[in-house]
């Protein structure tokens, strides 16, 4: 095969990588927007969506392997291969935890009055795998950086919500004697907890693409954890 030729097949495959990242936003979008509104269709359509993630994450799963096995990668070309493997393995778990987000909206009750903000909390992680992919495909080594220091932000905002949870949780059961409502209470509050730690769980497959990015393009291993 013609150096030409392998160049394209390496270019299709960061193309094809971005188009998923595209892809796996978009469910995320639609998925914090089901959250919120609690709508069933959306939320229903965003899980039955998941295998189209899936099946595309097999396809450029198999085209790394491909280009391992039959086109011998000398060094550089060999890390943006293992690197965007790794990044479509990030991509596909943001797709499952948006899946998630989408069985939470299923189950939500509007009725629950808490002061904490998910949509902040959503928009930052979803701009921060926006912005890893978008590094991914330019190879920008600040942008890289600049999300990892962002995740600091995003884990904050979790921790304060989760705290405001439990916090709000404690008052409410204390002040009621009604077993049922406070069984009802207990199962808004865990999905609250788990839809916060599954949008942090964004945010760090975010930092992890980006730290595959930056191992891409300067072999730096300081991101990767």
């Amino acid at each position: 095969m013609s150096r030409e030729s392998y160049q394209q097949q390496l270019d299709e495959l960061r193309a094809n990588v971005v188009d998923m990242g595209d892809l796996v936003v978009e469910r995320l979008e639609a998925a914090l927007t089901a959250l919120r509104t609690v709508d069933l269709d959306t939320a229903q359509s965003i899980i039955d969506g998941d295998d189209d993630i899936n099946e595309l994450y097999l396809d450029l799963e198999a085209d790394c392997i491909d280009l391992f096995a039959l086109q011998q990668p000398v060094a550089t070309d060999l890390r943006f291969i293992a690197a965007s493997f790794k990044i479509i393995t990030d991509l596909e778990r943001v797709g499952d935890l948006a899946t998630n987000l989408a069985a939470y909206a299923q189950s939500a009750d509007q009725r629950l009055g808490l002061e904490i903000d998910v949509d902040t909390i959503g928009r930052e992680a979803t701009e921060m795998v926006e912005r890893s992919i978008d590094a991914y495909e330019r190879e920008d080594i600040e942008a890289c950086r600049a999300i990892a220091a962002d995740d600091d932000e995003l884990d904050t905002l979790c921790q304060r919500a989760s705290e405001t949870v439990a916090r709000d949780l404690i008052e409410r059961e204390a002040d009621s004697d009604d077993g049922w409502a406070v069984e009802q209470l207990l199962d808004d509050v865990s999905r609250l907890l788990l839809t916060v730690r599954d949008l942090e769980r964004v945010g760090d497959h975010a930092v992890n693409i980006a730290a595959r990015t930056l191992y891409l393009v300067e072999t730096d291993s300081e991101l990767i954890y």
